[in-house]
């Protein structure tokens, strides 16, 4: 006898019906059922007579534990012997096959439609149907158009596919594709660019060097009057909040080093604050013999400025954690001059002063404190000199012109 292939929905059925007749001939009762009865039962076998679909009769011998008189288990062949008929298992095979077919109504859209899919899909899911088993057809549309191949209905699975992981690819690489486009426009800039950068560059190198021309015709006597102050602090007390002097450095018109050195600190340091700073612990320490003690550099610091003016960026902290004051005729504090300012709203406000670094570059094209990297508080007093340069003339014309404005109130409430 040929051998027969069952689906795997009909080798259940077989399995669950032989466990059913099985269990009722332990519990010594017979079913009768058509095609199966009990022949005889002696001690531990009992006899069955069964009928295979082509009217043949066979008789089969079955232990009390449920196995065969062999003690094997039964092949596709035996297992075919104890069928009613083959038109159950063409049945069983014809439902197994089966597609279902199901309309999607018209008047939905993309987006809609996706949806409806989607939740079809579950619903089988839930009910044991198998995806690959649902064909959706477009309402009004015939099933020949509309019918898919098993590689065309996967490939609308997995491209529909529901869930958080194909959400994130997705955006993924969206993303992925944004920055690649964006390195792409940042490494081939346009040619208008270019030139604007070019011109911008060009205007500040001649702004530069007029007013370099400008400071070679000062004299040595007025260029000594001036010197560039920039000290770095760390961090005390709880939160390490509270500032104290760690590094001073002052430096002439010409960028020459007068003081440059580190600050012991006595008191126990919370923040050394060394990615801005970039002072160390050993630098600041009680045993460091190249440091010097506060009071020392209160005095150094205080002979250079006296009778000279300072230059510095933000000098009020600096004189600060100095304990140093200084004459406010003699100040020149970048950080407060207006034309270095700008206003705290878009449409106007109070004038708030910028970043020593955002001003290096923008007039004088030079970058200093660098993200990442710690700042030098000589290249810091350069810069604050540097810039200063540039608009000296202007900035002592002006103050000028205000001491003469508060001579005259003078003079005329002394009259009045």
């Amino acid at each position: 006898m040929a051998s027969v292939f069952y689906p795997k929905k009909a080798k259940v059925e077989l399995r669950n019906k032989r466990r059913r007749k099985e269990k009722l001939l332990k519990s010594g009762t017979a079913e009768d059922d058509g095609n199966i009865g009990v022949v005889a039962s002696k001690h531990d076998e009992t006899h069955l007579k069964l009928h295979d679909g082509n009217g043949n009769d066979v008789t089969m011998t079955k232990n009390a534990s449920g196995g065969s008189g062999s003690g094997r288990k039964r092949t596709a062949d035996q297992m075919s012997n104890i069928i009613p008929s083959s038109s159950t298992t063409r049945k069983a095979e014809k439902v197994a096959t089966a597609m279902t077919t199901i309309v999607i109504p018209r008047n939905l859209t993309a987006k809609d439609a996706k949806k409806f899919r989607k939740d079809e899909r579950r619903k089988a899911r839930l009910g044991g149907m198998a995806e690959d088993r649902i064909e959706f057809i477009v309402e009004g549309q015939s099933q020949k158009k509309s019918s898919k191949s098993s590689s065309a209905v996967s490939a609308e699975k997995c491209k529909e596919q529901d869930g958080d992981d194909a959400h994130e690819k997705k955006k993924e690489y969206k993303k992925v594709k944004e920055n690649s486009s964006t390195n792409k426009k940042a490494s081939y800039p346009r040619i208008n660019d270019l030139l604007t950068q070019h011109a911008t560059h060009q205007k500040l190198q001649d702004k530069l060097s007029k007013q370099k021309s400008i400071n070679d015709t000062l004299s040595p006597t007025e260029k000594q009057k001036y010197v560039a102050l920039d000290c770095e602090m760390v961090g005390i007390g709880p939160d390490g909040k509270k500032s104290a002097l760690a590094r001073v450095s002052v430096v002439n018109w010409e960028g020459t080093v007068l003081l440059d050195t580190f600050v012991r600190v006595p008191e126990r340091v919370t923040d050394f604050r060394t990615k801005v700073s970039g002072v160390r612990a050993k630098d600041i320490a009680v045993k460091n013999e190249n440091a010097m003690n506060h009071d020392e550099v209160r005095l150094a610091v205080g002979n250079i400025l006296q009778n000279k003016i300072l230059v510095g960026h933000a000098l009020k902290n600096d004189l600060s954690v100095l304990l140093l004051s200084h004459p406010r005729k003699d100040i020149r504090d970048t950080a407060r001059y207006k034309p270095f300012m700008r206003p705290s709203g878009t449409g106007g406000g109070k004038m708030r002063p910028r970043k020593l670094r955002d001003l290096v570059l923008e007039n004088l094209g030079r970058h200093i404190q660098i993200e990442g990297e710690s700042h030098c508080s000589i290249d810091d007093a350069v810069a604050t000199m540097n810039l200063f340069q540039i608009v000296r003339a202007k900035w002592e014309k002006e103050l000028q012109q205000q001491q003469v404005l508060g001579g005259k109130k003078k003079m005329s409430t002394t009259s009045a």
